[in-house]
């Protein structure tokens, strides 16, 4: 038997009149003059409850009451006097007169008051229980279940079966570190934690289930940021038989349809799509923000010859660039705001953050003001002007280094600058990113990296390029970015057993590593696998955006901290030397300088 007949934010002026039973959490008790105003509050909202004196055993209970007692009331729905609703409230017509109240628990003053928009996120996650009563955090968690409900239900309306994959398995080399459990039963050997379902869902599609899909917890023990948890959800997804256009025109329609259906956001259709180099090129990112209308443009062809180190040295380099980014109106910036800027690009490996500012620019030279002026000759600073489209007022920011510094310190001053001044065209900016590289070198490894996984298959006509050039060979991978966050990224998977070997022995894994490690998936590449490809949606990232939240802890129940520690239970902790035992494992002591780091 149900205790409550509504929920509290359920009520408005059609049920007035009406015989209610409530129950919910006192969010706010006020005593006017003998009249008692008791704000009950649930899941669904709040709604106010008034008592009079004239029923004495329910106002004397009424009295008791203390923000965050738990409460059943029975009343009678009415309006409220004439010039007392409250339209900020979505009760805020009604109000119910209380004939009957019952604590049902009592409650210590709570750590903070609901209202608080100053407590500590510290605070609110060792006690995350009360922190979800607040509105807002509810409001995200229940988006995010609408989300879910979206997702599986356009996967199961086109096919996709929702299959299970293990936690417990194998620890393979993906990227990040394994989280590591010990196993009582086979000592001395341990299971991983997965970091994705990535090669059972390869070998789903191996097993002919033609279209798989979960909504799954992955593991992986990196250094967090605020986009970044050591567990989190994935929407995972893999097909057969498809190629990487149909299965991104089908992803966008997904994406499209849950907007539509949960935010009444109406997205792009078709998504524009973008080459990774144009990317880089442009806006110095692989999943750029297109709401910034400010692009970076390349210098460098200009500096090859000038007497000055800074550009003309990253010019003559190969591996370097000199980019120049306009901000419209920018000489409006003080040299303190510049300042905050060098600072800020130097976060990124940036050396400094060289700057021309335009005051008028028909007067050439003359018209310009910059320390760097004076390094640069006539004819480069009216090529530089020509190529950024610079006038008056505006100001030119230059980068010139590394091109991954360069790249990294320009794409976020653009995004910095962006924000800051207000610049931002439109909500939501969807598009995909294609055409990456297969690899990429790692100068202190000496050896090429996968720029997704290793299962990522190359373009059908680059295969070649793994024996000559493997810096040159494109894969067929696909990101869908919005805003400037990769919402999801995939790829078109190898299914031929040479082909994944060469990757292998590429990215520097032997014969013997690849069967000790992926054994089990070159062994199923033999019997007959199909051409398959899928995708994984980062589904806290995702409700993240869809909420504005700062961050996916703010859409996440019970997430852990930066040092990947949960407050609320006080995990990781020690375990008692007899469960060790068992486990035949033995903590060493660290030195104590080393604990205390």
């Amino acid at each position: 038997m149900s205790m409550r007949t509504h929920y509290c934010g359920a009520l408005n002026k059609n049920h007035v009149d009406q015989e209610v039973t409530l129950v919910g959490w006192a969010h706010r008790r006020r005593d006017h003059g003998g009249v008692i105003f008791i704000d009950l509050r649930d899941r669904e909202g709040r709604v106010q409850v008034v008592f009079d004196p004239d029923a004495a055993d329910t106002f004397a209970v009424a009295e008791s009451v203390r923000s965050e007692y738990v409460l059943q009331v029975r009343g009678l729905v009415r309006l409220r006097p004439e010039g007392t609703a409250n339209p900020e409230l979505a009760t805020g017509e009604i109000e119910v007169l209380g004939r009957q109240l019952e604590v049902l628990n009592a409650a210590e003053t709570p750590p903070f008051h609901l209202d608080d928009d100053t407590v500590s996120e510290e605070h609110r996650l060792r006690y995350r229980y009360i922190d979800l009563r607040r509105p807002e955090m509810l409001n995200r968690i229940r988006l995010r279940a609408q989300v879910t409900r979206e997702l599986r239900r356009f996967l199961d309306d086109n096919g996709f079966l929702d299959i299970e994959t293990p936690i417990l398995t194998r620890a393979t080399p993906e990227g990040a570190r394994d989280y590591l459990v010990p196993s009582r039963t086979h000592p001395g050997e341990f299971f991983a934690l997965p970091q994705s379902p990535q090669l059972f869902k390869q070998l789903l599609m191996m097993s002919g289930i033609d279209r798989y899909y979960q909504i799954v917890r992955c593991f992986r023990d990196e250094d967090l940021r605020a986009d970044r948890q050591p567990e989190f959800t994935q929407l995972d997804i893999e097909t057969s038989f498809l190629d990487e256009d149909t299965i991104m025109k089908l992803m966008e329609a997904m994406i499209r349809g849950l907007f539509d259906k949960v935010l009444g956001v109406k997205l792009d259709d078709p998504f524009p799509r973008m080459t990774y180099q144009e990317a880089m090129q442009r806006f110095g990112s692989d999943r750029p923000d297109l709401r910034v209308p400010l692009e970076l443009v390349d210098v460098g062809d200009l500096m090859v010859g000038v007497d000055f180190k800074v550009f003309a040295g990253p010019a003559l380099d190969p591996n370097g660039r000199v980019a120049a980014l306009r901000l419209p109106k920018g000489g409006e910036l003080t040299r303190k705001e510049i300042d905050d800027y060098t600072r800020f690009v130097g976060i990124y490996g940036a050396r400094g953050l060289a700057y021309i500012k335009v005051n008028e620019r028909a007067k050439g030279r003359d018209g310009l003001q910059s320390p760097i002026l004076k390094f640069l000759p006539d004819d480069v600073i009216e090529a530089i002007m020509q190529r950024t489209g610079a006038g008056d007022g505006d100001l030119v920011f230059f980068g010139a280094d590394k091109a991954r510094i360069v790249n990294e310190a320009l794409g976020a001053l653009r995004v910095k600058l962006g924000e800051d001044r207000g610049l931002l065209e439109g909500q939501w900016r969807p598009l995909w990113v294609v055409d990456f590289p297969m690899f990429e070198w790692d100068e202190g490894e000496k050896r090429w990296m996968s720029l997704h996984h290793p299962f990522t298959s190359p373009k059908e006509d680059h295969l070649p390029l793994l024996d000559t050039d493997p810096g040159a060979c494109h894969s067929r991978a696909y990101d869908m970015v919005l805003n400037g966050t990769e919402l999801g990224g995939g790829s078109m998977r190898i299914f031929r057993p040479h082909v994944q070997r060469r990757v292998f022995e590429l990215l520097g894994i032997s014969d013997e590593e690849a069967d000790d490690k992926f054994g089990f998936l070159l062994n199923a590449l033999k019997y007959g696998c199909p051409p398959h490809g899928g995708l994984a949606f980062g589904l806290d990232r995702l409700v993240m955006l869809m909420t504005g939240a700062q961050s996916i802890r703010e859409v996440m129940a019970f997430p852990k901290t930066q040092t990947a520690s949960c407050l609320l239970t006080n995990a990781p902790s020690p375990v008692p030397d007899a469960q060790l035992k068992e486990l035949n494992i033995r903590v060493r002591k660290l030195p104590e300088k080393m604990a205390e780091s």
